[in-house]
């Protein structure tokens, strides 16, 4: 069953006026509190696979819940400890979602997202992505970024190592969560690293900003 289309609802409500969408922090949606599901740990080890191929199901907002706190959802809210590893609890990872609403950008400590930049990205995104057909077939693609600067002022030139470390558990706890709920997900590396930065404005960043990782997320066709 096609899952309805909540969020742009959410956010026609939350951003009644046209053009109000355009603006970064004008809009954002408190997503649920995630929940447990009935699949073990191993089990979803077991059946994780690389998936290229989705149907034309949209996520809905509770999906994409477990999915962004599986990714960087705050554990630990005294001393803001996370679901991922990472050194010295720097967090350089920054959270991106890409689906036919816009982009969003999400807060893990408020366990909402806000809107980016309004409009279907995902065309683009795909073409930033060589144009490989599982980005295109996506309803909805997690993208990963960093900045490296919080992590390096702490341990200088070893900082990108630990970036990378701390992405590679992001995405696997992504992956794994990805099978819990039933859906499908694929590691996508190869992109054009300009291009995916340009499409989320990283390039206005106040401070320098990389993407990492493309995730596509999806219902998998039999």
């Amino acid at each position: 069953m096609k899952a309805l289309p909540l969020l742009g609802v959410l956010l026609f409500i939350a951003c009644p006026k046209e053009g109000a969408l355009g603006k970064s922090n004008d809009c954002t949606v408190t997503l649920p509190d995630p929940v447990r599901t009935d699949r073990s740990i191993e089990e979803c080890m077991s059946l994780r696979r690389s998936v290229r191929s989705f149907s034309a199901d949209t996520l809905s907002l509770a999906q994409l819940s477990n999915l962004l706190w599986a990714a960087q959802g705050v554990t630990e809210p005294v001393r803001g400890f996370r679901t991922t590893p990472s050194a010295g609890a720097t967090y350089p990872l920054e959270v991106y979602v890409f689906d036919s609403n816009g982009v969003f950008h999400y807060e893990p400590g408020a366990h909402k997202i806000t809107i980016a930049k309004s409009g279907d990205q995902r065309a683009e995104l795909a073409r930033a992505c060589l144009n490989q057909g599982c980005v295109k077939a996506a309803p909805t693609s997690i993208v990963l970024c960093a900045v490296p600067e919080r992590t390096s002022a702490r341990y200088g030139e070893r900082a990108m190592r630990y970036i990378y470390m701390e992405a590679g558990h992001t995405a696997q706890n992504i992956h794994l969560e990805a099978v819990a709920l039933g859906l499908g997900s694929v590691p996508v590396g190869a992109f054009d690293d300009e291009a995916v930065a340009k499409l989320l404005d990283l390039d206005k960043a106040i401070q320098e900003t990389v993407p990492l990782y493309v995730i596509p997320v999806g219902v998998p066709v039999p």
